[in-house]
Parts: C-alpha cells; sequence; structure tokens
C-alpha cells in the first residue's frame, strides 16, 4: 500500500478526459478567464479588509504588505500558469498534485481545497447578506433578526445568505457561457466603482496622513501581508476552468498572470489613497473604510457608491468560488476518490449538476445555520498549502517529465518555484494557531476519509500508474 498512495496520475490519462466530445464543454477565452481571475479576487478585502490591516497591523505600510503578498502571489501564479497550460484539467492544486507528487498528496491538498473553496463561499455569502440587509434598511425595509442570522447570532436562519447560494447554483445550472457572461457584467461594474474611488480620492490626499509610514515596524507589516493575502485568494480558480477554455495553452497562463497583475495594482494604489484621506487610526474597527473616507472628505454620497461596488463584488466571488468547488468536486469524483456519481455531466448543458447541487446544500448550512468566526481564517491556511503542492510540483515535473510539452515556462526554474515555496510558508507562520490546528484536524479527517474510501475506488487501482522517482 506504501506505494500505492504515492502513485502518481499519468499526464496522458489525464489528457484522454479533454478531448473534444468528452468531460466539460469548451466555451471560455483569455478575456473571460482573466474576468473570472478578478471576479475571485476583488471581492470585501478592497472594500473592508484595507481599513482593519491598515488601523491593526501596517499603518500607510500597508502599501508594502499588499506588495509582499503580491509577490507570495506572483511566484506562485507562474507555477499555475505552466502547470495548466501544461495540464489543461479541471481540479486546479489538486491534480498538479497527483500528476507531480503523487495520490496521496493530491488527496491531501484536494481535501484541503474542498475546506477552501467551501468555506470562503459560505463565508462571503453571509458577507452578501450583511451588505443586502443594510441597503434593505437604507430604503426603509427592515427584516426580522430571526430570518437575517445564524442560530448563534440571534436568529434562526439567515435567509439572504442561502437566497443568493440558491441563485448562483441555479446560473451555474445553466452553463459555463452563462456564468461567465453575468461574471463578466459584475466585474464591469466593481471595477468602475474602484476607479471612480481612486479617482475621487487622489485629489483628496494629505501627505501629512502618510507619517509615520510604518509605525507597527517591519513585523507590522508582515503582519499585514499575511492578513490582506485573503485578498488575493481566487486567481487559483482560473484554473479550475482549464478544461472548459477553448485554447487552454494560451489562454490560461493570460488569464491567471493577467487577473493577478490588475488586482495587485489596483489594491496598491487603493491602500495608499485611502491611507493618505484619513490617518490609519481612524479606520480602527472600522468594516467600512472605504465608504467612511469618501464620507469624511465630504462625497456623502460615497456610501451608497462602495455599497453597490461591494454587493458586485462579493456577487461575484461567490459565484467564481461555487464554480471552482463544483469542477473540484468534479475531477475528485471522476479519479475514483469521491464517489463517480458526482463527475456526471449534463449532456445538453455540459455541467457537472450532482456536484453543483452538492456544493449548494453543503455552503447553505453551514451559511445558513452556522456563524463563521474564525473558520473563515482556514481559507488562507487552505490557499498556501495549495501554493506550496503547486510550486514544488513544477520542480518534480521538470525532473521526472522533461518530455512534456510547455506552452508556458516558469524562468529561473527552481529559483522562482523555492521562493514560492519560502514566501507561503512564512505567511502561513504568521496565522493564528487556531487556524493550523484546525487546518491538521481537518487533513487528519480526509486521511480517514482516503483511507476507507479513496484509497479503494481509485481510478488508479488496476490501471498503469507512474511509480515514484
Amino acid at each position: 500500500m506504501k506505494a500505492d498512495i504515492f502513485r502518481k496520475m499519468p499526464v496522458e490519462n489525464l489528457m484522454s478526459h479533454n478531448q473534444e466530445g468528452k468531460g466539460l464543454k469548451k466555451v471560455l477565452g483569455a478575456f473571460e478567464l482573466t474576468m473570472l481571475g478578478i471576479g475571485a479576487i476583488i471581492g470585501t478585502g478592497i472594500f473592508v479588509l484595507t481599513g482593519v490591516a491598515a488601523a491593526d497591523y501596517a499603518g500607510p505600510a500597508l502599501v508594502l504588505s499588499f506588495i509582499i503578498s503580491g509577490l507570495a502571489c506572483a511566484f506562485a501564479a507562474l507555477c499555475y500558469a505552466e502547470l495548466s497550460a501544461m495540464i489543461p484539467i479541471s481540479g486546479s492544486a489538486y491534480t498538479f498534485g497527483y500528476v507531480g507528487l503523487g495520490e496521496i498528496w493530491g488527496w491531501i491538498i484536494g481535501w484541503d481545497l474542498i475546506l477552501e473553496y467551501c468555506v470562503a463561499v459560505a463565508a462571503v455569502s453571509i458577507g452578501w447578506s450583511g451588505y443586502m440587509v443594510n441597503i434593505l434598511n437604507i430604503v426603509g425595509i427592515h427584516l426580522p433578526t430571526a430570518i437575517i442570522a445564524a442560530p448563534g447570532s440571534g436568529g434562526i436562519i439567515n435567509l439572504p445568505a442561502i437566497l443568493i447560494l440558491a441563485l448562483i447554483a441555479g446560473l451555474l445550472l445553466l452553463g459555463a457561457k452563462e456564468s461567465a457572461k453575468l461574471n463578466n457584467i459584475l466585474v464591469a461594474i466593481k471595477i468602475a466603482v474602484v476607479l471612480l474611488f481612486i479617482i475621487l480620492g487622489f485629489s483628496h490626499v494629505e501627505p501629512a496622513n502618510w507619517h509615520p509610514f510604518m509605525p507597527y515596524g517591519w513585523s507590522g507589516v508582515f503582519s499585514g501581508a499575511a492578513i490582506v493575502f485573503f485578498a488575493y485568494i481566487g486567481f487559483d480558480a482560473v484554473s479550475t476552468a482549464a478544461e472548459e477554455v477553448k485554447n487552454p495553452q494560451k489562454d490560461l497562463p493570460k488569464g491567471i498572470i493577467g487577473s493577478l497583475i490588475i488586482c495587485t495594482v489596483l489594491y496598491i494604489v487603493v491602500s495608499a489613497i485611502l491611507t493618505g484621506m484619513v490617518p490609519y487610526l481612524e479606520f480602527k474597527d472600522n468594516a467600512a473604510p472605504v465608504a467612511y473616507a469618501l464620507a469624511k472628505v465630504g462625497i456623502s454620497w460615497g456610501s451608497a457608491l462602495v455599497s453597490v461596488g461591494a454587493i458586485c463584488g462579493i456577487t461575484s466571488v461567490v459565484l467564481v468560488m461555487m464554480y471552482g468547488s463544483t469542477r473540484l468536486f468534479y475531477a475528485l469524483s471522476r479519479d475514483g476518490l469521491l464517489p463517480k456519481g458526482f463527475s456526471q455531466v449534463s449532456k445538453t448543458r455540459g455541467t457537472p449538476n450532482k456536484s453543483i447541487v452538492l456544493v449548494f446544500i453543503a455552503t447553505a448550512l453551514v451559511a445558513g445555520f452556522l456563524p463563521i468566526g474564525k473558520v473563515a481564517e482556514l481559507t488562507n491556511m487552505g490557499t498556501l498549502a495549495a501554493f506550496v503542492i503547486v510550486s514544488l510540483s513544477v520542480i518534480l515535473l521538470r525532473k521526472s517529465r522533461p518530455d512534456l510539452n510547455r506552452p508556458f515556462k516558469v524562468p529561473f526554474v527552481p529559483v522562482v518555484p523555492m521562493l514560492a515555496v519560502v514566501f507561503c510558508l512564512f505567511l502561513i507562520l504568521q496565522l493564528p494557531t487556531f487556524t493550523k490546528v484546525a487546518f491538521l484536524i481537518w487533513i487528519a479527517i480526509g486521511f480517514v476519509v482516503y483511507a476507507f474510501y479513496g484509497y479503494k475506488h481509485s481510478s488508479l487501482n488496476g490501471t498503469k500508474a507512474e511509480k515514484v522517482d
């Protein structure tokens, strides 16, 4: 058994799934992929997280925190670009880990990503609920607490969170093309709102507010980088769409790297303007720093502006993260590590309907009845662990399978992938102890599931797998 758990999925096996007429329908191009990436990356992070990180961790040096997190993501993004162009198959880091490191590592990261995506979807839908309830309150519609909060938060059920999840699940059932069209519209609106804030805020920047620039020292900058890393989570969701891309070899690297560059630039500019408009300490315990900054300088309609941007931003994050999680279940199921039923594809829409329904039920139960609290921090931990696996896979596959066609190549291997590993491990160390312990418990449960189901039902049983190097 020891050797079997490290067996590697041959790339040729995976590519056979990607033939026309088999698997998922190919409907996406470079533009849709870039918009998917921006849709997943820019959400509450830019509207909420910036103020908290500035007040509690980095001060005006939040700009440096975003640059450090952006660098960590850039190294990882290059690795994702190489692997997704080489292996344009659903599953993201799970698939890359299966091919590069072996079945048990692929399963661990796949199990880890299940938690990451589902918790992120549930947490973001609760955020959507909060913004929507706030907007309804402004227009005079007051919903009873019983239907807008989970039992642990004074209510019975968070109905708005479940409703947005149901709407997104319904859209995903219609098909990837329809989902991408809505995402394009939502992303266009929220980018317009962010650019408008930059234009409005630029003329109200007071350089004096940037002093002291680094009030909490470098430790604050690094802690801030670990916190704002949450704002970058999502570009890996682009690689989950690999199997539905018309020209994956060219378009996947463009979508992954392009979306990360655009979002990094926007984050840096917004954080610089925000801390320049208002002294950073005023953002302490402020859940709407962008709206607060606009109101502070006399732009009273800023709150409404930000609410529109936030609703569109959060909706697109729910859409892309739920989309990514359904494709992950599809890939795990197709490889036999989860029940095969979840890899069944609709003949008319080309969508994994059972995976979509499963993700909806799981996320609706969490969002509707549980207060997320610290569990949301697991999203950071899961993503960082995935980045480490992907980066190591690039190095190992360069040695074990130099024959494979690589339309996009990471420069300076193994230096760049190792830098990604070092950056990500460093950021993991900055996370709270609770997060690390909870992550280990989830992984332990994953080992049990693999031992009693995945190992026995793996599609590699009785077939030729690549041996461990």
